[in-house]
């Protein structure tokens, strides 16, 4: 079954490998009385059903070589698009977890996965409290650091082989790694759309790896 998450705004999102694309448009054209059309840009896809639902597509691996609005349903250039093999950067971190790696046609051709311990929070109040908090913020520093380290001898040397790099884990770990002035480079590279993933091991990179070139429909009815 597809992936799907809640949007804000209202509707869905639904993840769709790039050779199941045509056929799931054409079953929305189905479900929603036809399509009345396409709209092309380089980095947005928009197609409009019948009775006003809408299925839009942020164009991944940008720009996509298409513009204009086309009558009916006309995807053909996005599915091309997304078709190309492409060889892809995964970074995924999770405080105290990380998976790095490279990815050629969904495939993990080099890896490194490591987990540090990080312990959870501590309810108890106090000076205790205050001694566990400093160890806890410790150990997340050092598996933020490995993460960083990690990457960089994965991927860093790597950057000028990869067509893009994909992030996937904790929003917030990610966010910290960023400021890692050493990492500019890989994430200037980076996707907008970040995976949501478990604690990272190799399968769940594997898992990403095919992940990383499906796209999300956001979905959204009248």
């Amino acid at each position: 079954m597809a992936r799907q998450r809640a949007v804000s705004g209202g509707g869905r999102a639904i993840e769709v490998p790039p050779e199941r694309l045509a056929g799931w448009f054409e079953r929305f054209a189905e479900r929603n009385g036809g399509v009345t059309g396409t709209e092309l840009s380089a980095r947005r896809v928009v197609v409009t059903g019948g009775d006003g639902t809408t299925a839009t597509v942020e164009v991944p691996f940008e720009p996509l070589d298409a513009e204009g609005v086309r009558p009916g349903l006309c995807v053909a250039p996005l599915v091309a698009h997304l078709l190309l093999p492409r060889r892809i950067g995964l970074l995924l971190v999770r405080l105290g977890g990380h998976s790095v790696g490279v990815a050629l046609g969904g495939s993990v051709t080099v890896s490194r996965t490591d987990r540090r311990l990080v312990h959870g929070r501590n309810s108890a109040g106090g000076w205790s409290q205050q001694r566990f908090a400093r160890r806890r913020e410790g150990q997340a520093r050092q598996a933020l650091r490995a993460a960083a380290e990690d990457a960089l001898e994965v991927l860093g040397s790597r950057l000028s082989e990869v067509d893009a790099v994909v992030l996937g884990g904790d929003r917030r770990a990610l966010a910290e790694l960023r400021e890692d002035a050493r990492l500019a480079p890989l994430f200037a590279r980076a996707e907008s759309r970040i995976l949501d993933v478990g604690e990272p091991r190799r399968s769940v990179l594997d898992d990403a790896a095919e992940r990383a070139v499906a796209v999300e429909i956001v979905v959204r009815d009248t």
